[in-house]
């Protein structure tokens, strides 16, 4: 087990976070400007902002409840190595992004939540396949602490991207299956 006085990883989620942090007071000095690159499903020209949207949030409200979950998760993904950690990020960002962008409902989709989700589906399956007790005590935890989160792939608020939470969880369990044989 490292501890985090010997982890130079935990240096990127400190800087992932102040990023996050500082496009959400630019986004509200701008008056929420920054959210016209947001997802809009099957409109091409929002196509690209699927890298973009997860960095965005509709309200303060929103942003804190994404970025807390977002940081703790972060922080137990890391234990899989930053290169893991970088790669699973980015292709939650883009499987997420994508398939909402097919397959969601009209609007605007918008937030870290589909990544968030998708750290949630990995740190359950991940920890279990890795045969490694350290890493399965964080699936337990995760589970523990987070498995009310599966509520969230469920269509309970029309304001809520159900979308994102489901697309981002089950693409994180595939790439946690994916990713099963190697640190």
């Amino acid at each position: 087990m490292k501890l985090l006085k010997t982890r130079p990883d935990w240096h990127y989620l400190v800087l992932v976070s102040a990023i996050l942090f500082v496009i959400e007071i630019i986004n509200v000095l701008s008056g929420r400007w920054l959210n016209q690159f947001s997802i809009v499903p099957r409109d091409i020209s929002t196509l690209p902002y699927i890298m973009t949207a997860p960095w965005l949030h509709i309200s303060i409200a929103h942003f804190w409840s994404n970025f807390l979950t977002f940081v703790i998760l972060s922080f137990l993904l890391l234990e899989f190595g930053l290169k893991r950690y970088a790669l699973v990020s980015l292709l939650l960002m883009l499987s997420t992004g994508l398939f909402v962008w097919i397959f969601g409902r009209d609007g605007q989709h918008l937030g870290a939540s589909g990544v968030v989700y998708g750290y949630f589906g990995y740190l359950v399956l991940a920890g279990w396949l890795s045969k490694r007790v350290w890493l399965a005590l964080i699936s337990v935890g995760v589970v523990f602490f987070y498995g009310g989160l599966i509520w969230g792939v469920l269509p309970t608020q029309s304001y809520i991207s159900w979308e994102s939470h489901l697309f981002g969880f089950v693409s994180g369990l595939f790439l946690a299956y994916q990713f099963r044989q190697s640190k």
